[in-house]
């Protein structure tokens, strides 16, 4: 399929990576090869504890399983095709590859973020209403909640790739980021793009702050609770049970809004590249042992796992 174009015609785009220089290529490899691994092994033993322990089938380990697959998926898009570009010599992507690419992307990393909310959801009833988590927190409900994470982010990503898809490029087809993104394919286009950008920044700013100010919601709900509860004991309990989500909500967050609330104008390649890393490797690597380290829930179900491994 030709990209749109007004005065050249190319199937496809160049994927600039993380680095341009050749001595770091191959140590860049070696680097994103590892956390790849590890992102996946960890997310994987997450999902086979959770499902291998009937203590772990209840709603918060039932997101959190579904967040681990996400996470498997999320990386999946992006990194295997990094990995390639450090060692090849052509580091093309076809132009119907990029806008797959960019689907996939953008489906998952909202998926992520609902899920996140789902759990920040189940927190605030488990801690401020539990007399009523169990019927609250039904499984058919949480599948509910699941299957409208999964079909808004898809819709979501549809939206923004057709939008993409009507664009026209004319002199560089060299993307300066390591994927196909939004922000660095828009900057290559020589269609007029601020109607673009008004309707990519109003629809995002729906999608993404939704599920944001719901967790910011949830626990301001949760601290209210939590400091009338009168042991100090008792609030540790509570707040302890919500340490692992937070740090991965900040860590999501925090590099999601520093990339995409920005105007175009403001874009930066090397910044941004930082930050994107932070939330498409770095986070779904340390996912499994934020979840774990310090719960002993997680703990429990993964040396049952273990155990069933080895017997």
């Amino acid at each position: 399929m030709e990209l749109k174009n007004q005065s050249s015609s190319t199937s496809g785009f160049i994927l600039l990576g993380l680095s341009s220089s050749p001595q770091l290529q191959k140590p860049l490899f070696a680097i994103f090869l590892i956390m790849y691994l590890v992102t996946i092994v960890g997310n994987l033993l997450i999902i086979l504890a959770i499902h291998s322990d009937s203590r772990l089938h209840t709603p918060m380990y039932f997101f959190l399983s579904n967040l681990s697959f996400m996470d498997i998926c999320f990386t999946t898009v992006i990194v295997p095709k990094m990995l390639v570009n450090f060692l090849a010599e052509s580091k093309g992507i076809s132009y119907i590859g990029c806008l797959v690419q960019m689907y996939f992307f953008m489906a998952l990393a909202n998926t992520d973020s609902y899920l996140l909310a789902s759990m920040a959801v189940d927190r605030l009833v488990a801690i401020c209403n539990p007399f009523h988590y169990d019927v609250v927190m039904r499984p058919h409900r949480c599948l509910l909640m699941l299957l409208g994470s999964c079909t808004i982010s898809h819709l979501h990503s549809l939206f923004r790739v057709l939008l993409m898809s009507r664009l026209s490029f004319c002199a560089s087809h060299v993307i300066k980021h390591f994927f196909c993104d939004t922000q660095p394919v828009l900057k290559l286009s020589c269609s007029d793009t601020s109607s673009s950008q008004i309707v990519v920044m109003t629809e995002t700013l729906a999608v993404i702050v939704t599920p944001f100010l719901c967790i910011l919601f949830s626990y301001l709900r949760i601290i209210v609770t939590v400091l009338r509860i009168p042991s100090a004991a008792g609030k540790w309990k509570a707040f302890s049970t919500c340490g692992s989500h937070l740090t991965v909500v900040a860590l999501f967050y925090g590099s999601v809004i520093y990339v995409y609330f920005r105007p175009l104008s403001m874009y930066s390649v090397v910044k941004d590249r930082v930050a994107t890393v932070m939330y498409t490797v770095v986070t779904p690597m340390l996912n499994p042992f934020i979840y774990s380290l310090r719960n002993k829930d997680m703990k429990r179900g993964l040396r049952k796992l273990r155990d069933r491994i080895l017997s």
